[in-house]
């Protein structure tokens, strides 16, 4: 038998034997530093890029999908306070959160109504651009406008695009790829719910179903398109452009709390707290906050206590060598988007240095937490997202240590907590009563 614990640490032991019996933990990364890594293979500059390129396509986007037109096609979310729900973190934490609670919200993003807005439709935008340069179609200084003219349309029919998800990257990748004339085949694990499946194949898309988890979806979507030249397979577990997508938020959060006339430096920490499932969209968030804000962002992961891949893979140092399946886990979760058993290899290596830590949650929770922000807050997110709310309680809960460690303690009123929101507004209103009329 694997001895999984044979370097961790006494506290890690502790935390490991808790996460094999489904117990929340909170997990400080030890190998954290407070420069952002400037040398890392992959750079900031990428995210620059990826900026211009969703700019560029603004005009398109803005044709195609009206609801992005006061935006002037870009695709982008409001940041809010939600002040009452600081009363379900303080019940849970027995504690006073001090400073403001923020919520990103990714939920109600224009398209396809998630965090997977950002990177699934810019790794589609970008490989139409790229066959659109090939064959001559159009020029980076054009009006990207043109995109939507039929010719293009027909060129791209010719190609295939594929993906392997629980739901919201299939939902984004499909509706983007649909749109611009792509063939699109979505490989759907077993968590996926029935309603995203059916959204898309009322556009267009081919949806293949699978009766096991995500990562054997995935796999199965990267061997079909590997046989076949004209496909591209849009791969969730080592994309770098589906990373750099997502990492685009982190731009434009920074002139959303400049607006907000927050401040995040020496005196004012910002907390930021992400679901996590194989790791892409945090990990993009996250490499980008830390590009911008350095030592003063503190970044946490969140994942289901049956699915906490990305936990075990940085805690243990085996990344994708470990599955939560191997201790025992079953990847359960009523948060879909989340049922991931093994983490992204990649996205593992590239927050060594960035994330402070990983926190588990329990379903209940989620759907205590999802019932409250519509009571209170009235804004409807899916379970997943909800494992965002359940940060600040894990950080007061057992995080002294840290904030001790990093002198936050006595500066924790000026602090802001940001809740990152991953989908939402795409489900219909049947689901969503059965969510809020569900018994905890």
């Amino acid at each position: 038998m694997v001895d999984f614990q044979r370097n961790l640490s006494e506290k890690e032991r502790y935390i490991f034997e808790k996460v094999e019996n489904s117990i929340p933990v909170l997990w400080i990364h030890p190998n954290k530093t407070d420069r952002f890594p400037e040398n890392h293979s992959y750079s900031f500059q990428v995210v620059l890029e990826a900026e211009k390129r969703l700019k560029r396509f603004s005009s398109y986007i803005k044709l195609v999908f009206p609801e992005t037109k006061n935006l002037q096609g870009i695709i982008e979310s409001k940041l809010i306070e939600i002040p009452n729900m600081k009363q379900l973190i303080e019940k849970h934490a027995n504690k006073p959160l001090a400073g403001k609670l923020l919520l990103k919200c990714d939920h109600e993003l224009p398209v396809s109504g998630s965090i997977k807005a950002r990177g699934g439709i810019y790794e589609v935008l970008k490989f139409a651009e790229h066959i659109a340069f090939k064959h001559g179609f159009i020029k980076e200084t054009d009006d990207y406008a043109a995109f939507q003219r039929s010719e293009f349309k027909e060129l791209f029919s010719r190609y295939k695009i594929a993906v392997g998800s629980t739901g919201n990257l299939g939902l984004s990748i499909g509706i983007m790829a649909a749109k611009l004339g792509f063939q699109v085949t979505v490989h759907m694990s077993m968590d996926a719910k029935e309603w995203k499946k059916k959204l898309l194949r009322e556009k267009g898309v081919q949806v293949i179903e699978y009766a096991s988890d995500y990562s054997l979806a995935v796999e199965e979507g990267r061997r079909q398109a590997a046989d076949d030249s004209m496909c591209h397979f849009v791969d969730d577990e080592n994309s770098i452009d589906l990373f750099s997508g997502y990492a685009v938020s982190a731009l434009r959060l920074k002139n959303q709390l400049e607006q907000l006339n927050i401040r995040v430096d020496q005196e004012h920490p910002l907390f930021v707290y992400l679901p996590c499932g194989v790791g892409g969209g945090p990990g993009g968030v996250a490499y980008g906050l830390k590009a911008i804000y350095k030592e003063h962002v503190h970044i946490f992961f969140g994942e289901p206590t049956q699915s906490p891949c990305m936990l075990l893979g940085m805690m243990t140092g085996l990344h994708d060598n470990i599955s939560v399946m191997d201790i025992g886990l079953t990847n359960r979760t009523e948060a879909d988007g989340l049922a991931v058993g093994r983490p992204s290899k990649f996205v593992g290596k590239l927050m060594e240095p960035i994330l402070s830590g990983c926190y588990t949650v329990a379903d209940d929770f989620l759907f205590e937490s999802l019932k409250e922000m519509a009571r209170t807050e009235g804004i409807f997110m899916e379970p997943s997202s909800h494992a965002s709310v359940y940060g600040p309680i894990q950080l007061l809960k057992e995080g002294k240590t840290y904030l001790e460690h990093h002198g936050l303690l006595d500066k924790l009123n000026q602090a802001t907590h940001l809740l990152w929101g991953t989908g939402g507004n795409m489900v219909p209103q049947e689901e969503r009563e059965k969510y809020l009329n569900k018994t905890i």
